[in-house]
C-alpha cells in the first residue's frame, strides 16, 4: 500500500450515508467501499438502496446494507441507527448527506407544509442522527460526522431561501458538534457548489454559462465530490474538526 492509499484507507470501517442511493451521496458510497468500507445505504425507497447496495458490493466485495428511512422523521431514524449497529457493530463515518430543495415562483407559494419539509429533512434529521450516533463514537473513541451543505447557505438566493436557511443552520450546527464531540470525533461540513446530478436536469439556462463568473466556469460532475468526501471520511482529515470543506467550483 503507497503512502496516499494509507492516508486514505477505509479498510473494515463503516460508513453511513443517508440519501446514498443516488447522486451524490451515491458517488461517496461507492467510493468509500472502493478505500475498504462497510456501508449504510439509507433513503426513502428501499429499492433504490437494494440496487445502490447491490452494485457496490457486487463492485467492491464490501458489504452494503440497504434501509429505507425518511430522514425528516423523527421517528425512522433510531431504528436506521439500530439496523447499522445490529449489521457491523460500529459506526465509523456518518455522512448526513439527504436534502431537498423545492422549485417555487414567488415567496407567498412557500406553504407552512413545504417549510416544514425542508427544514425536517435538512436540519433536525440530520441533527437527530448526529446525536444518536455521535454519542455511540464517543463512547468507541473515534468517528467522523460530515453534514452535506451548499453554497447556497453562503449565498442565499430569493428562490430557495428555506433551503438556504436550513442549511446555514446545518453549518452552525456542524460547529456546535465538533464541540459536543470532540476531542475524539470529528464534526465537518463539505459544502459542494452547482453539480450535474439529476436534479440538474431541470435547468434550463439556454445559451447562456451561468457559471460564468465561477473560478472553473462549469458545474461539477458527481464523482469529482469523492476526494473531498474521502479526505473527511479519512485519517486524512484528523486534524480537521467544525470546519467548512467548500467545493465548489470557485463561487465568488
Amino acid at each position: 500500500m503507497g503512502y496516499a492509499d494509507g492516508l486514505f484507507d477505509l479498510t473494515d470501517r463503516v460508513v453511513l450515508v443517508t440519501g446514498g442511493s443516488r447522486g451524490l451521496g451515491r458517488q461517496m458510497a461507492l467510493a468509500a467501499a472502493r478505500c475498504g468500507a462497510d456501508v449504510v445505504i439509507a433513503s426513502r425507497k428501499l429499492d433504490a438502496c437494494q440496487a445502490t447496495a447491490a452494485e457496490i458490493e457486487a463492485e467492491t466485495g464490501r458489504a452494503a446494507l440497504p434501509h429505507a428511512a425518511h430522514v425528516g422523521r423523527w421517528d425512522q431514524l433510531e431504528g436506521l441507527v439500530e439496523a447499522a449497529y445490529a449489521r457491523f457493530g460500529k459506526l465509523d463515518v456518518l455522512v448526513n448527506n439527504a436534502g431537498m430543495s423545492p422549485v417555487y415562483d414567488k415567496q407567498t407559494d412557500v406553504t407552512e407544509k413545504m417549510f416544514d419539509a425542508v427544514v425536517n429533512l435538512n436540519l433536525k434529521g440530520p441533527f437527530r442522527l448526529s446525536a444518536l450516533v455521535g454519542e455511540r463514537m464517543v463512547a468507541a473513541g473515534r468517528g467522523s460526522i460530515i453534514n452535506v451543505s451548499t453554497h447556497g447557505s453562503l449565498r442565499p438566493h430569493p428562490s430557495f431561501i428555506p433551503y438556504a436557511a436550513s442549511k446555514a443552520g446545518l453549518n452552525a450546527m456542524t460547529e456546535a458538534l465538533a464541540q459536543a464531540f470532540g476531542p475524539t470525533v470529528r464534526v465537518n461540513t463539505l459544502m459542494p457548489g452547482p453539480f450535474l446530478t439529476d436534479i440538474s436536469k431541470a435547468w434550463d439556462f439556454g445559451d447562456v454559462n451561468p457559471f460564468r463568473g465561477h473560478a472553473l466556469q462549469r458545474a461539477g460532475e458527481p464523482p469529482e465530490i469523492i476526494g473531498a468526501a474521502l479526505f473527511l471520511m479519512s485519517d486524512a482529515s484528523s486534524f480537521t474538526t467544525g470546519s467548512i470543506v467548500r467545493v465548489d467550483g470557485g463561487i465568488p
